[in-house]
């Protein structure tokens, strides 16, 4: 009797253990920043005659960075810096156009290769997801709506060394 009940007590251990592990999994922290190591790395593409380059590296100091830049006709024609970092509040993905103040997007899904962010009251986009597909192409995605009418826009880029 004194073996099943210590037998119960240790599973009751556990179960409390993985419970307590399970609820800080859903909190934000630094292991969000290790699920996103497969948007590591310097992505290339071309839509619509723009060469794209989006470059990203971190976990830096508990953040990932990121960097994107499109050339046409061999001019820079636009870029903008990113960074994915952690706070009391939560994981949030910062978007800076152009060298703009920052725009924080709050991490909503986080899923083995897909996650999404996602700003209600911005004007444009409302969301912003990165996901890597199957043939290894990491693809972006920005949504939302402007004037009452639903707009996206997406790419896709190869990794390259």
């Amino acid at each position: 009797m004194a073996r099943v009940v210590i037998v119960g007590a240790w599973i009751g251990i556990f179960l409390m253990g993985a419970s307590v592990g399970l609820a800080l999994a859903d909190g934000p922290g630094a292991g969000d920043l290790d699920r996103l190591q497969w948007m590591r790395g310097r992505w290339v593409g071309e839509k619509d005659g723009v060469r794209m380059e989006e470059h990203w590296v971190g976990p830096l100091g508990g953040a990932l960075l990121g960097l994107h830049g499109d050339v046409k006709a061999g001019r820079l024609v636009s870029w903008e810096f990113f960074r994915i970092d952690v706070s009391a509040e939560g994981v949030f993905y910062y978007a800076s156009p152009r060298s703009a103040p920052p725009t924080p997007f709050k991490l909503v899904e986080l899923e083995r290769r897909r996650v999404v962010f996602e700003n209600k009251t911005h004007d444009f986009p409302q969301r912003v997801l990165y996901w890597l597909d199957g043939e290894g192409l990491l693809h972006a995605r920005i949504e939302g709506t402007r004037n009452g009418a639903s707009l996206s826009e997406e790419w896709a880029w190869t990794r390259t060394p």
